[in-house]
């Protein structure tokens, strides 16, 4: 689960959520460099020919095209979020490199997860209500993790956090 709670003091519980990364840098530039070394491949069979040089410029624009798209994938996926459950407060933070930091917080009393099965921008949306506000919390996880962290956030919003 890309997600993990952890007990931060007697008082405060934390829930730390990340995008699934299911392919590490060191595999990214394990394809990119193969993907470049079997583009020569081909183009050994133009050695001392001018095609060579008609053909290169493509093949590195392939290359450059794949690693950009790889480095946009993995900026995407550094956004995390902090869910921060104390006796009296609950309190949201996610972290994105599009949006800048954003904060929700509000009484732990009234703050109530949601899931919605339908009608969401994805199917089992979960949302958390509180302080006349609805904020989203994972919207990047996969279909079962959202159903998983729904039921976690209930069982975790029920029982009273020890002070």
């Amino acid at each position: 689960m890309p997600y993990c709670w952890k007990q931060t003091s007697k008082a405060e519980q934390e829930l730390r959520l990340w995008p699934h990364n299911s392919l590490p840098p060191r595999g990214a530039f394990a394809i990119v460099l193969s993907v470049f070394l079997f583009g020569l491949v081909p183009l050994l069979a133009m050695l001392g020919s001018v095609l060579l040089w008609g053909l290169l410029p493509f093949l590195l624009l392939t290359v450059a095209g794949l690693w950009f798209a790889l480095e946009s994938n993995y900026r995407a996926r550094s956004d995390f979020e902090i869910l921060t459950l104390t006796g009296t407060r609950a309190r949201l933070v996610r972290h994105s490199p599009r949006a800048g930091q954003q904060e929700w917080s509000c009484n732990r009393y009234w703050a109530r997860p949601e899931m919605h099965k339908i009608g969401g921008p994805v199917p089992n949306y979960v949302t958390l209500a509180g302080n006349g506000r609805v904020v989203e919390i994972g919207a990047f996880l996969s279909e079962d993790e959202r159903i998983a962290l729904y039921d976690d956030l209930v069982d975790r919003f029920r029982s009273p956090v020890s002070g």
